[in-house]
């Protein structure tokens, strides 16, 4: 069994006593988090998600080495393997902790077929729910290219999935948004299009059951793929720009971020919590920095971006000189946020800080717990996230050579 690394050369000089940076994995085989929206947490904080012979932005389907793994912190971290496909991806922990469900990829552009799996969290009762061998509901191809991160309701009765909709033999081809009805068993398209191509779908976690049918999407204008569906140019002209609609397809809404020719959505954003306020990273040409934004969904006016009317816009991190922040998530409640800084001449460095009225105040109580030391490489980003309950953060490091994943305890020992 592997044993967790006590790691205080990694650990910030600035972070309150009590906090210890921990290594999680080690090995020859690059080992990741999942990624910092993934609902890869059970409720109470005590076990969660991740893989290895992976990176930090998934893992090759065709790798018979890469699996994921139930770490336990309640038993010194111990670590278990919960799936042996080749091909299993995208996994989701149900509401109330108790199964994995997770996709196996055994697609090619319209062709193959795409199997929806849940095992319960300790490994047992592993069940195939559904076989997707055919085009889906409102498409004519079969799914293909599937997108390493799902997402699933806070009721747990759909479970959203983004893929390619191509035919494999022309350009163009729409990317699209799968629902599946966990109580039918059942799939439709509820979003589709060319421009597509990096939806990074994440429920709202409200449990409010108008709330709870919100999924947040990005489209990605400007890209370009081949026609088996991989992406050339991932965006381009003014950029990316975030929508929410209801996971029926209806009530498309925009976020009023990016695309007025200086600001440009960097592409991670995520749900404040359980709210329906939602925070993004931006890139500015003038001044140049890189920094956070909390907004709610307004109606769509085109896509005007940020110029989208009625928008609200929170910018959390004006209290930052040159802010520099690019991934980030928060605890469920909502009251804390963890993010990187830093460029690749730095190796990363991770901050928490206290998020305050919603809409209104600017984050507070900056703290910075470790210093990754990271190459900044895609495969390698820090990705940084926190458990449920805002006590523990984790982020992704190179800094050994290899690819590992690394857990802050005493996260919350943060606040003042």
């Amino acid at each position: 069994m592997i044993q967790p690394i006590v790691r205080p050369d990694l650990r910030s000089p600035d972070a309150p006593k009590g906090v210890e940076v921990i290594q999680l994995t080690s090995g020859d085989l690059p080992s990741s988090h999942v990624y910092m929206e993934a609902q890869i947490f059970t409720p109470d904080s005590k076990r969660f998600v991740l893989h290895e012979s992976a990176t930090a932005h998934g893992s090759d389907k065709d790798d018979p080495r890469h699996r994921y793994l139930v770490c336990d912190l309640d038993d010194r971290c111990a670590l278990r393997p919960i799936t042996d496909e080749t091909g299993a991806t995208a996994p989701s922990v149900s509401p109330d902790g108790r199964y994995l469900y997770y996709f196996v990829d055994q697609t090619a552009p319209n062709a193959g077929r795409l199997l929806l799996n849940r095992v319960r969290m300790d490994g047992s009762d592993r069940q195939t729910l559904l076989v997707l061998d055919g085009p889906p509901r409102n498409a004519a191809c079969r799914p293909s290219r599937i997108y390493p991160l799902s997402t699933i309701r806070s009721d747990g009765k759909k479970i959203a999935l983004a893929c390619y909709l191509g035919d494999g033999q022309n350009e163009g081809g729409d990317h699209g948004l799968l629902v599946f009805d966990l109580e039918t068993l059942s799939c439709e398209v509820i979003l589709a299009g060319p421009s597509w191509c990096n939806i990074h779908p994440q429920y709202c976690r409200s449990k409010d059951p108008e709330a709870m049918q919100d999924i947040l999407v990005q489209e990605n204008h400007g890209n370009a793929c081949d026609r088996a569906g991989v992406i050339v140019t991932l965006t381009g002209g003014a950029g990316a720009d975030i929508h929410v609609l209801r996971d029926d397809g209806t009530q498309f809404r925009s976020m009023p971020w990016g695309r007025d020719g200086n600001e440009f959505c960097q592409g991670h954003q995520c749900w404040r919590g359980t709210s329906e306020w939602a925070i993004t990273s931006t890139c500015t040409r003038e001044p140049k920095v890189e920094q956070l934004i909390e907004s709610r969904a307004v109606a769509v006016s085109g896509h005007a971006g940020l110029a989208t009317p009625a928008g609200i816009r929170n910018h959390l991190s004006r209290t930052v000189q040159k802010p520099c922040f690019w991934h980030f998530a928060t605890d469920i409640a909502g009251r804390r946020l963890v993010t990187d800084s830093g460029r690749s001449d730095q190796g990363g460095r991770v901050f928490t800080a206290s998020l305050g009225k919603a809409g209104e105040e600017a984050l507070s109580e900056w703290t910075c717990l470790a210093l990754p030391r990271s190459s900044w490489k895609k495969e390698a980003h820090i990705h940084p996230f926190l458990s449920p309950d805002g006590t523990l953060a984790f982020f992704n490091s190179d800094e050994s050579g290899i690819l590992q994943a690394y857990m802050i305890r005493g996260a919350a020992s943060g606040s003042h």
